[in-house]
């Protein structure tokens, strides 16, 4: 006969004697137990209160955790304000009076069915997405080598047409497009990690409630803390941008020149990309703005006098109120209503600054082309976070990531290009179309405006083009919007200031035809905005839509509702 210790058993065994099978269980030791080894499981440990129970009726006795705050008391209560067990000294003293509380079993169930319905979460939803959003990621990876062999082809055929002298200069070329591929996938790569790593700390969770709402030790479920609220937040959708081999014919010897480039690469990162698994109306649905009409007559809700001497910059920081800028180095904010003045802020240089908005955080930020710096203004104090040395920053403005997109010109003025900025370091750069050709035009003004539409297009006024130029998250070109016709006073079209709305219009300063354009997210016109205004320049739009136009040399900045 096998020894049934050793043996293969589909029965559970006592856990004293280990041979008999299990018929008593003691809920306070949670020790099994036959019926002959009950007396030895009581004489083992007198001092404690052992409550044997049939097998069957196991983990039905609560164990109350015991009192931190007074000794040899248990806790039977709980305090919903407090969310802790607490013992009937506990309600009597001073630190909960006046709270809600409740049987503590009744608090036990409410927590029970909290985990049931959270796990039930992580298990069909959350979790199922984050493997989703893994195998996203994973197939992003092999499509980019596949696109990245691609390019390195490209550049090879390209290569053999300049025979030997061009050999090393093809070869750089490949480095480079190596670096990029790797760059990329190891950002991708360390994306993937921190998916699976969070994907394992779901399991986690899940394992931890299942224990929590399988146990009847009340201290061990009250340690439990859920991080569902945390997992709901996807992560953000790394979405690689690839560089773009620009062939050229040969020109003499001008080989540097003439054999070609790669446009720069860029990885963005879109937190609306990845949705969660469900059934219910999507978030992003929820999220949408509601349908806004034109009005037919735009009307002007207030004037606020600044005191410039020239005024050309205004960012909203609130419904309330509104930061300025023009000549001399103050920047004033001014409460919208109230027309007073509660703050202004020195430029740490002293010079005019070039352009302002206001950041994801509620900080200012501003350029100053003479001094090569992008600043930042954090409780009335100045940092800086970005020095160039070869380029002038000229417009600014905030993305919805958080990041910061320059529009800047280069020392000698002949170039102009776009850089977009994860606190001070570089992501993207946008300077060049599909064919080479530069995107936007040197300007002799240090003002330059630019901005992000709600569908993360980039739009930049270029007054020396006459024309806003828009592209999208990856740099590519849109479209040009070139003015409408007939213009308010037929004069030529000159954008300036840009901003946009929660309906995607893009709506830029004509200050010749002293109006502004509306335009949708695709370039077409769709009226024009005078309400006499004067000279106007920077624009911005609050939260309900509400248009705020700097005016240069009456000094004022006009609050104009446009939107039903």
């Amino acid at each position: 006969m096998m020894d049934p210790r050793t043996s293969a058993q589909d029965v559970m065994r006592c856990d004293l004697c280990e041979t008999t099978v299990v018929q008593m269980h003691c809920d306070t030791c949670l020790v099994n137990l036959c019926k002959a080894c009950v007396g030895e499981h009581f004489s083992a440990d007198v001092s404690t209160p052992h409550k044997i129970v049939h097998f069957k009726d196991r983990k039905s006795t609560p164990l109350y955790p015991g009192c931190k705050s007074h000794d040899k008391q248990q806790c039977i209560m709980h305090c919903n304000q407090c969310d802790i067990p607490v013992c009937h000294k506990c309600i009597a003293s001073d630190r909960h009076l006046g709270h809600k509380v409740s049987e503590i079993l009744k608090a036990v169930d409410e927590k029970k069915n909290k985990f049931i319905k959270e796990q039930t979460e992580l298990n069909e939803t959350i979790y199922p997405t984050y493997q989703d959003i893994a195998s996203d990621v994973q197939n992003r990876m092999s499509q980019l080598e596949k696109e990245y062999g691609d390019l390195s082809t490209a550049i090879t055929k390209h290569g053999e047409d300049w025979h030997r002298e061009i050999d090393k200069l093809v070869k750089k070329l490949k480095a480079e497009v190596d670096e990029m591929k790797n760059t990329q996938l190891q950002t991708l790569q360390k994306h993937l990690d921190e998916i699976n790593k969070t994907m394992s700390d779901i399991k986690d969770e899940i394992n931890s409630m299942e224990i929590a709402t399988d146990t009847n030790d009340l201290s061990r479920l009250f340690s439990v803390t859920s991080n569902v609220h945390v997992y709901r937040n996807l992560p953000h959708k790394i979405i690689p941008s690839l560089p773009k081999f620009i062939p050229r014919k040969i020109q003499g010897e001008e080989l540097n020149k003439t054999f070609g480039a790669l446009s720069s690469s860029s990885l963005t990162s879109d937190k609306h990309s990845y949705s969660m698994k469900t059934t219910q109306k999507s978030s992003e649905a929820e999220s949408s703005p509601p349908v806004k009409q034109l009005l037919d007559e735009p009307e002007t809700v207030t004037t606020i006098d600044t005191g410039y001497g020239n005024l050309y910059n205004v960012a909203c920081l609130s419904d309330e109120e509104i930061w300025t800028s023009g000549t001399g180095s103050t920047m004033k904010l001014f409460s919208i209503n109230q027309g007073s003045l509660p703050k202004s802020i020195t430029t740490k240089s002293g010079n005019w600054p070039s352009n302002i908005a206001v950041i994801k955080s509620g900080d200012l930020v501003y350029t100053d082309n003479d001094d090569r710096t992008v600043n930042i203004v954090k409780n009335e104090k100045i940092e800086e976070v970005i020095r160039l040395k070869k380029w002038r920053p000229k417009g600014v403005c905030s993305t919805s990531s958080g990041d910061l997109l320059v529009i800047m010109e280069s020392n000698d003025h002949k170039q102009t290009k776009v850089v977009c900025y994860s606190g001070s370091t570089e992501k993207q750069t946008i300077q060049f179309d599909d064919k080479g050709k530069p995107l936007y035009s040197p300007s002799p003004h240090f003002l330059r405006y630019i901005t992000e539409n709600r569908n993360l297009d980039i739009c930049v006024s270029d007054d020396r083009a006459k024309a806003v130029v828009v592209v999208n998250q990856a740099g590519k070109l849109r479209f040009r919007y070139t003015g409408h016709t007939p213009a308010p006073i037929n004069e030529s079209f000159n954008p300036l200031g840009i901003t946009t709305d929660s309906q995607s219009h893009i709506l830029t300063v004509d200050c010749y035809n002293y109006c502004v354009h509306i335009i949708d997210q695709d370039g077409q016109f769709l009226r024009y905005i005078d309400c006499g205004l004067s000279d106007p320049l920077g624009l911005c739009t609050d939260t309900h839509d509400n248009l705020f136009v700097a005016q240069r040399y009456i000094k004022q900045v006009k609050k104009i509702k446009y939107l039903q």
